[in-house]
């Protein structure tokens, strides 16, 4: 098998719950993939959450060993290895690279706060992408476009910050960072060790991405200002294209991109959004009533618009500005079945996402064209059916699900030189997969339904608040 393109990159895409592997070619083909789901977090102690042992590590290097392994193609092929993985980690390591302390989830209590140090053998202090870019290639160089949150990083300059003030705020001394790598530069080289382990060929560069949801935008192809993407993922929320830093704002704010001196505008999220629909398919199996998600589909998609009159506050992990915040659904009267709770929960993501995302483009000015949806929930055409009646606007999907794994090799490509311009590869690459248009009768059904979200759940937060 030889590809259309001028060769084939690796695409690694860390996430909350798998980590997930993809062969791509030039023109976005995807000719070989493998999934390895990540074990459930340690919590060793309220409010912290860890990746257990190695497992970042280990599930990486599972996952590129059977993607390689269901490759037909010529692994001398193989020129690059774009690396994406979860946002918002921090990994604490030792001298030689190895973790001097469990990775920290994005969380962890511990991540809002300045570092101080656990342990005595921390020499370094970095992200999940830096760990594992560490692994692979053995240098101390991260992706830059991964800072966010409690780093001293200067998001204008893409660069460490030259304030002193800045690390003494973030406890953290600048001899502890790594290098700042921008998108589609160069980490480093597959060293002999992680070929061995992975099966990667030794030599190949591995190509620095941003962010994951970053990543993700970039690889669900959203270029138009008047487009948002729509991220249905352990974390969910909306982003939009910019070209600057924003002023600090309480409904948007500015994450980096992934290509050197873009930015995305970002919405307030639901914390464990999906996480809930895979809560909840869990619950009633264990309960005897086992259940696909497909299956849930199917019976929700029977159930009337607003659920019977279950409405869901999403609040299942509470911010750390408001940490009395709960989970609920009220609203029983004896009519409803799983088919209606699991429609709630559904409705409650596109409602309560709809509102922030309404009120960040208030803040930027802008208006919503279309909606663009990725992530494991974009398989859903019922969820893309409430999205586009909720939103108002048209829903597409990127033909590779995997929109992360797709910018990944965008960045990889462009790295390595199989496209030579961002426009040009994210153009080749990216391909329309569904496309979901208004149904004016459901948007209208849903305007009211929104209404009753807008006066329940705040009666429902009062109920935790530690203020009443």
């Amino acid at each position: 098998m030889t590809a259309t393109a001028g060769g084939y990159v690796v695409a690694i895409d860390n996430g909350s719950q798998s980590t997930k592997v993809l062969i791509v070619d030039g023109e976005g083909v995807v000719h070989a993939g493998a999934r390895v789901a990540l074990r459930p977090y340690a919590t060793p102690a309220p409010g912290r959450w860890e990746h257990p042992d190695d497992d970042l590590w280990d599930s990486v290097v599972a996952a590129v060993g059977e993607a390689l392994g269901r490759f037909g193609g010529d692994r001398s092929e193989i020129r690059g290895v774009g690396l994406c993985t979860i946002r918002f980690c921090r990994a604490v390591l030792r001298a030689d690279g190895s973790l001097a302390q469990p990775v920290m989830s994005w969380m962890d209590e511990r991540l809002p706060r300045a570092y101080e140090r656990e342990v005595d053998d921390a020499v370094y202090v970095t992200t999940s992408s830096g760990y594992i870019g560490h692994r692979l290639t053995g240098e101390c160089r991260d992706a830059v476009g991964n800072y966010q949150g409690m780093w001293p990083i200067d998001t204008e300059r893409w660069a460490w910050s030259a304030d002193a003030a800045e690390y003494a705020r973030t406890g953290m001394d600048p001899r502890m960072l790594f290098e700042l790598v921008a998108p589609g530069e160069p980490l480093g080289e597959v060293t002999a060790e992680a070929a061995r382990l992975t099966g990667l060929p030794a030599g190949v560069p591995v190509i620095a991405t941003s962010n994951d949801k970053a990543v993700e935008a970039l690889g669900a192809g959203l270029r138009d200002e008047g487009d948002a993407l729509l991220s249905l993922g352990t974390y969910v929320a909306t982003m939009t294209v910019g070209d600057r830093p924003l002023a600090a704002n309480t409904d948007v704010w500015t994450n980096f991109g992934a290509e050197p001196g873009a930015y995305l505008y970002e919405s307030n999220g639901v914390r464990r959004g999906m996480w809930t629909v895979s809560w909840f398919r869990d619950l009633i199996s264990s309960a005897g009533h086992g259940a696909t998600e497909e299956e849930l589909n199917l019976g929700a998609a029977e159930v009337p618009i607003g659920a019977g009159g279950i409405v869901a506050a999403l609040d299942w992990l509470a911010p750390p500005d408001e940490p009395w915040r709960r989970g609920a659904l009220v609203g029983f009267d004896g009519t409803q079945g799983r088919f209606h709770i699991y429609r709630a929960i559904l409705e409650a993501l596109a409602i309560e996402t709809a509102g922030s995302d309404d009120r960040a483009r208030e803040v930027v000015g802008r208006g919503r064209r279309e909606l663009v949806v990725t992530g494991g929930g974009s398989s859903s055409s019922l969820m893309l059916r409430i999205l586009a009646a909720v939103y108002r606007v048209p829903v597409r999907t990127p033909l590779v699900r995997d929109a992360a794994g797709i910018g990944a090799a965008i960045c990889a490509a462009v790295g390595v030189g199989m496209h030579p311009t961002w426009d040009g590869a994210v153009d080749a690459m990216v391909h329309i997969g569904d496309r979901i248009e208004v149904e004016p009768e459901a948007a209208h059904a849903y305007q009211e339904v929104a209404k009753t979200y807008a006066t329940v759940i705040p009666r429902i937060r009062r109920l935790f608040s530690e203020k009443e």
